[in-house]
């Protein structure tokens, strides 16, 4: 369940909050102004938020390798970058 609080709300009830995203794995969406600027989630869930990010990265790189063209070496294009 993901509950919609303002920052302002957040910081009078932080303790509470942490709490509730630690053991009731509650999430929270920190809002000004009506607007939504951060999210609070449990570990578990920013781990699993990783994970997926992760995979995509993995499967962007295989469908980017598997592209015509020539591939060259990341150190190559890193001193191309000047990095």
């Amino acid at each position: 369940m993901t509950i919609t609080i303002s920052a302002v709300e957040a910081r009078k009830n932080f303790s509470d909050i942490v709490n509730k995203v630690m053991y009731g794995k509650e999430s929270f969406i920190l809002t000004r102004r009506g607007e939504g600027v951060a999210a609070l989630v449990s570990m578990e869930e920013l781990k699993l938020i990783q994970q997926i990010e992760d995979y995509i990265d993995i499967e962007d790189a295989y469908k980017a390798l598997a592209e015509p063209g020539c591939n060259i070496p990341a150190q190559e294009f890193w001193k191309q970058l000047g990095i």
